[in-house]
């Protein structure tokens, strides 16, 4: 589909879609659960839509094909057509009861599988290259350690284990959204909540829920995202002697609402989220790791440009997004989908030059990451069809590595 010999963007191709069936911005915001300020920005590119499921409810809602709705740009890892190499065994074992995962599995002490976790999650938010296959690799079976270690727990033992069980559930759920799989990595989030609910520990359960929080918002499931969020905000609000890793989950857990309540219209809600999360950052002290949230004064920054770019204010959040000094120290993973926002931010400013400068950074800092980005995906499949002499060999060094170009 092109006009002018360009190939149409998302955008315009709902709009003609939407056209061809007769429907309104309106009625096809109803149809899928948006408002028609939804379908506006979203036909005129002032917001992208990179989430499997909200793509699977327009192409039900338009009668199309996933195809005719993106141009082929949605890569076969995140339509599930083709599931990386150790989703099997990682469904495999998120299949089974608890009581059957540790059978066969013995002398797992608590020390042994803390170690274990520490070190995966260490691959995964520092390795540049190979980090989901190596991570992949490793699931499952710590997963079976986890669970024969809290099996034969000594006394004393078992608050320690279900910490790192908990934290191992998270790996499973970003591991299992950024490949594509977000019904395996709701399981995985729903367990590290259940186990955290029977702890009865505020700070567990805060981080428990921030996890599910994050896979309900990454399925689109975001009315969902912000109430589980808002009550457990309202249950597990800390105490003036609560750690910095309460502090952190609570924080994290403000962040991940905004999130939730700005894609479900809750503008306002969103907002005062967000100032939530500012007010827990002094608690914090800087930019810390705690459960894995990246909770800390850079990450609320990144946020503020999260929020505005889904309000559809991409000048703003490039304005505001210039004053974020990207903290080296902070994850890898977190690092790199900050700058696919700020990349698609100036992609949708038709900024081309920023645009292809910023996708070669994507794949020198991450050149694994960005092979799993619908965002990536689609800002190369675009500048391919306008690509300039000034920019044309780094771009398609990148279309190459993603596999759109030979």
């Amino acid at each position: 589909m092109t006009y002018n010999g360009e190939l149409f963007s998302t955008g315009q191709r709902i709009k003609w879609l939407r056209e061809r069936r007769g429907l309104s911005q309106k009625v096809l915001g109803d149809l899928i659960g948006r408002s028609e300020n939804w379908v506006y920005k979203i036909e005129h590119d002032l917001m992208p839509v990179d989430r499997v499921p909200v793509l699977i409810t327009l192409c039900q809602a338009l009668r199309c094909s996933m195809e005719d709705l993106t141009g082929g740009y949605v890569s076969d890892i995140t339509t599930g057509e083709a599931e990386h190499e150790h989703v099997p065994g990682i469904r495999q074992a998120l299949s089974l009861p608890l009581s059957l995962l540790p059978l066969k599995v013995e002398g797992v002490d608590a020390d042994d599988f803390e170690a274990g976790v520490t070190d995966a999650w260490r691959v995964y938010e520092t390795q540049a290259e190979a980090r989901y296959r190596d991570v992949g690799e490793r699931l499952p079976n710590l997963l079976r350690q986890g669970h024969a270690a809290l099996r034969d727990a000594q006394a004393g033992e078992e608050g320690a284990i279900l910490r790192q069980l908990i934290s191992l559930y998270g790996l499973h759920q970003i591991w299992l959204r950024r490949v594509g799989e977000p019904t395996l990595a709701r399981i995985a989030a729903d367990r590290g909540l259940a186990l955290a609910d029977n702890a009865g520990d505020p700070a567990l359960l805060a981080a428990a829920a921030w996890n599910l929080a994050c896979v309900l918002t990454s399925a689109g499931d975001v009315e969902e995202s912000y109430e589980l969020a808002r009550q457990t905000i309202a249950q597990c609000q800390p105490d003036g002697g609560a750690s910095s890793e309460h502090w952190s989950a609570y924080g994290a857990l403000h962040l991940q609402g905004a999130v939730a309540a700005v894609r479900a219209n809750k503008g306002p809600r969103a907002w005062d989220l967000y100032r939530g999360a500012q007010a827990a950052v002094p608690r914090v002290g800087g930019d810390l790791n705690h459960w894995h949230t990246c909770f800390g004064p850079t990450n609320v920054s990144m946020h503020e440009v999260h929020l505005m770019a889904e309000e559809g204010d991409a000048s703003e959040a490039l304005r505001v997004a210039d004053a974020v000094q990207v903290n080296p120290a902070l994850p890898l993973e977190r690092r790199t989908r900050y700058l696919i926002e700020v990349m698609n931010l100036n992609r949708v400013q038709r900024d081309d030059y920023a645009t292809v400068h910023i996708l070669g950074k994507l794949m020198k800092q991450s050149p694994e990451e960005i092979m799993f980005s619908p965002l990536v995906r689609e800002a190369v499949a675009e500048l391919l069809k306008r690509e300039k002499p000034l920019w044309r060999d780094d771009l398609r060094a990148v279309a190459t590595h993603i596999g759109l170009a030979a």
